[in-house]
Formats: structure tokens, sequence, C-alpha cells
């Protein structure tokens, strides 16, 4: 295995590969523990004039901790390469013989010269400051990595080919969402605390006793069924996972949070009772696009799901009469919902100027159940 020689360099075999004449591009592997004894992170900042200087953003604890921890298992698999700006100071020598090239790719050695005393580092990183500085933390300090590196002295070609990097669209929050029940393999804090709620909302979409069977957009449905599907998925995830979240929500009790379980099939018959019961006391506003329907849109889900805490709060989804009561129970703020037409007595907007963001679904969520409390207060 290629080593550092006389601790002044480091040497290891490469791929050349000839994209820009003037720029070579070289693929190796270095081990978790050199990618940040070779090359430093340029953070973005800037000197006394002003001047802008480096690139990178800075460390986000919380994503190297969750990469810490998945390196730290012995299956993890780490195919994404860390990109370097390599200083001209490294030096590539191509193999000998017929096999070192094939005219796309040409076969030798890479020496990096190692860091010395009050010298800057031969490297640096342009994509892959995180996963670096997680690589630098892991337990498997020989962990191998994929490189990439060009030669690049000066900054602003690094900064170029970190925002050609860097500037492409992340995945759409609706795929992430469907795409989580599918990951066996442990996943991030963050977002296995949206599995359970996404694989609910697939169940509310497929099953074809759910109330919504068929109508929520999912990436991979949207097409297939756009005439159908209305009610965005990330919104209903979001309704789930705020009710199973919150110590306040109607879905939270189904969590056994000594024995780390979750009564799924109580929390799937809790949603299919109640959101069947909205749909039988809003027919004329059910179903329909969100153009045409608020009950429909981000906010109404949002808001009905809040409500849905405070009624199924009071009622037992399990009981035999559950579907009645709750439709009872309902029929309180029916009169003053304005899904469709008009306007909402006390938030001054008409029903169609309702949107999808944190002050219209605070505000209609309030109305909703301030309607409703004050409707059960006069029936006492």
């Amino acid at each position: 295995m290629p080593t550092a020689t006389a601790t002044k360099e480091l040497t290891r075999r490469a791929l050349q590969i000839d994209q820009a004449g003037a720029c070579p591009l070289f693929v190796f592997a270095l081990r978790a523990d050199e990618i940040l004894h070779v090359a430093d992170i340029s953070r973005v900042s800037r000197d006394e004039a002003g001047n802008l200087i480096g690139y990178q953003r800075p460390e986000v604890r919380r994503h190297i901790e969750e990469i810490v921890e998945y390196l730290n298992n012995d299956h993890a698999i780490f195919p994404n390469p860390i990109i370097l700006a390599l200083s001209s100071r490294a030096k590539f020598r191509s193999s000998r013989g017929p096999g070192a090239g094939d005219g796309l790719a040409t076969a030798g050695n890479l020496t990096i010269p190692l860091p010395q005393p009050g010298k800057p580092k031969p490297a640096w990183i342009v994509d892959g400051q995180q996963r670096a500085i997680a690589l630098a933390r892991t337990q498997r300090r020989d962990y191998p990595v994929p490189v990439t590196a060009f030669v690049a002295d000066s900054v602003s070609l690094q900064r170029d080919q970190f925002l050609r990097v860097n500037n492409t669209r992340p995945l759409p929050r609706g795929l992430v969402t469907e795409l989580l029940p599918e990951v066996d393999s442990p996943l991030p804090p963050r977002l296995a605390i949206r599995k359970a709620p996404s694989a609910l909302c697939d169940v509310l979409n497929n099953d074809k006793a759910s109330p919504m069977f068929g109508l929520i957009k999912r990436a991979s449905t949207a097409k297939e069924r756009p005439s159908r599907a209305v009610i965005t998925d990330t919104v209903v995830v979001d309704m789930i996972s705020e009710s199973l979240t919150s110590s306040s929500g109607c879905l939270f009790p189904y969590r056994d949070m000594s024995r780390n379980e979750t009564d799924f099939d109580g929390i799937l018959h809790a949603l299919f009772t109640y959101w069947a019961a909205v749909r039988d006391v809003f027919p004329d506003a059910w179903g329909k696009p969100a153009s045409k329907s608020r009950l429909m849109h981000g906010a109404g889900i949002r808001s009905m799901g809040r409500l849905m805490d405070r009624i199924l709060g009071a009622i037992d989804p399990r009981t035999p009469n559950a579907p009645d009561t709750i439709r009872q129970h309902l029929a309180l703020i029916a009169p003053h919902c304005r899904w469709t037409s008009g306007a909402w007595d006390d938030l001054g907007l008409r029903w169609n100027e309702i949107e999808n963001v944190h002050r219209h679904i605070q505000e209609l969520s309030n109305h909703l159940i301030r309607l409703y409390l004050n409707a059960r207060a006069e029936l006492v």
C-alpha cells in the first residue's frame, strides 16, 4: 500500500483524466484520517478591506454528527468523493507500459507534498467539507475514501468550481418524503422522525378504505393521477408528524416511549375515522383541487389536523359510536367554514385568500379551535 515517503510526501495510485488540457483531473483514494491532514477548509469570510475570502459554508454540527454515526457502522458505504483543489506542487507520473492508458484515463502515481510547519497545506476542500470533518472524527481511521482532485492554486478557480459543484437543486422535499418509508438502513434523526408519518401517508393514499384514497399527490403519482390527487403529501406528513411528536397531539398517546414502540394500527384507525367524518361533514369541499377548495389546501389540512387533536382528545375513535360523535362535533363549526366561497369571519380573508404560510395556518387553526370550543361551551 503506498505510504508517505520520509514523512514529506504522500504517494497514491491514481487515474489522470484530461477534461481540460491545462487542468487535469485525478481520481484516487485517501484514508479517513488523511483528508484534513493534507487539505484545508476555506470558509467564507472577509479581510480588513471587506474582500471576500474563501468559499465554504460554516460547519453544521448536527449534519456532521449524523455522518460520523453512519461511518462508525461496519457496513457504511461512502460513494461520494471529496473534491480537492491541489497545489501545483502535487506531481503525477504516469505508469509505463501499454496498459497505462485507454484513451480516457491514464494510470500512474500522484505525489502530494505533506504540510510542513509554518507552510500552507497542499490542498483545499472544494466540496465535502462536512464529510471531511466527519471522516476525521470517525473511529475507522483507515477507512478508504474516494477523492477527485484538480490542480488549482488560485482561489478564484477553486471558488468557481465550488459554485458549480454546489449550484444544483436539492432533491424535492416530496420525493425525499416518499422515499423514506422504503429505506431500511438507519437514518439520521431528522429523517427518521419523518419516516413513520411518511409511511402512514402512504397507507392513507393507497388503502381503498381510506377517506384520502388516491387524493394525495406523491412524487411518483402526481402525473399518474393528476385529476384525482389534490392534497400535497408533505402537508399530510406534517399534519401527522405534528400530532405524533407533540405531547398535546391526539396521536402522541399511541407511542410507547419506554419501549420505543408505536401502535400504527391504532393511529391509522384514528386517522381514517376522523378524516372520513371531515369528508362526510364537508362533502362539497372534499376531493376538489386546492384552487377550488381550501379544505384540500395545505392550510386547510394542517388546521383541520390541529382541530383533530382537540376533538380526538375528547373522543376515543375506537368506540363504536365514534364516527357519529365526531361528525356531530365537526358539525358545530360547519356553518362558519368558508372552504369554497365567501369570507372567513374574524379573519378578514376571502376563502381563496388563505395561503399555505405559517401565519395563515396559525390564524385559521386558532379560529377553528375557538369556534369549536365556544360551540361546545354553549351546549353545556
